[in-house]
């Protein structure tokens, strides 16, 4: 009866488990299961996390806040993001000091669609602890020259516009498998001007990080997870402007089943969050 009853509870037992619904899974870059508990470990002892998301992840922008409000308890902080674009920082900066409510920094600031869902609670965020935050993106107008006409282009800007985007002349590698399968997944359309308009946005962001690093603090970056998946990107950028900085890379990716790491995100960053393929999408 003893034996009965005891397979019966692991019976029921499993089956809650089975039946148990949770919306992410947090992978190391092994695919072996890690928490939170040692993302956040591994976060306060670099100078840099580089927070890849999926845009439109509702979960993903849930986290982004949760891990930056727990880092903030932890480690003085900046903030910086892709989404804010360097010309708008003076709008940012005028937001972030109370000298423009949210209606006016809409207006005057070139922000994404779902800012309001998705970044403005990390912007009320730093303005509620007095964080710096950064506009690191190149203003999307020379990123669009780039791919329309090269690298060249740039060149012909003025100091104040050149102010804006990361030194001249980038450091640009064709034969990263980032900016190679951005060029097949192109299939031809834009040739190999695409990735260089890719690699313009990455070396801006990496500049304006490098350019915000202080010791003793951490700078957290949202970007879009392709930024700096495979320690590429945003990431190689800032290796090579700050040889030593300690960087800790975050990816998103969405799967049907949490249980494993799929093989093809093996090595993808520092931690992977597996969101279920189901989760709500902002836009």
């Amino acid at each position: 009866m003893k034996l009965y009853f005891l397979s019966a509870l692991l019976f029921i037992t499993a089956a809650l488990h089975a039946q148990d619904k949770t919306p992410y899974q947090l992978y190391s870059k092994d695919g072996k299961k890690t928490t939170y508990k040692k993302l956040i470990k591994a976060a306060t002892g670099a100078d840099v996390l580089l927070f890849g998301e999926q845009h439109d992840n509702a979960l993903v922008h849930w986290l982004q806040l949760e891990v930056t409000k727990d880092l903030a308890d932890a480690k003085p902080l900046v903030l910086g993001a892709e989404m804010i674009e360097a010309d708008n920082q003076k709008q940012l900066d005028q937001y972030l000091a109370g000298q423009l409510d949210q209606k006016a920094f809409d207006t005057l600031a070139r922000l994404w669609n779902n800012h309001k869902t998705d970044y403005k609670p990390l912007v009320d965020l730093a303005k509620q602890k007095k964080l710096a935050f950064i506009a690191t993106n190149i203003p999307r107008r020379y990123a669009s020259l780039v791919y329309k006409q090269g690298f060249e282009a740039l060149d012909k800007l003025t100091d104040e516009e050149k102010a804006w985007i990361a030194p001249l002349p980038i450091a640009y590698d064709a034969n990263l498998p980032g900016y190679k399968n951005m060029l097949a997944m192109g299939g031809g359309h834009g040739g190999d001007k695409l990735p260089k308009a890719q690699a313009i946005k990455d070396a801006t962001m990496a500049h304006f990080i490098a350019q915000n690093l202080k010791p003793g603090t951490l700078f957290i970056h949202y970007n879009g997870t392709y930024h700096s998946d495979n320690y590429e990107g945003i990431n190689w950028y800032l290796k090579k402007n700050k040889p030593g900085v300690s960087i800790v890379t975050i990816a998103a990716v969405t799967q049907k089943e949490l249980d494993s790491l799929e093989k093809e995100y093996l090595n993808l960053a520092d931690f992977i969050i597996v969101v279920d393929e189901d989760m709500t999408k902002t836009y």
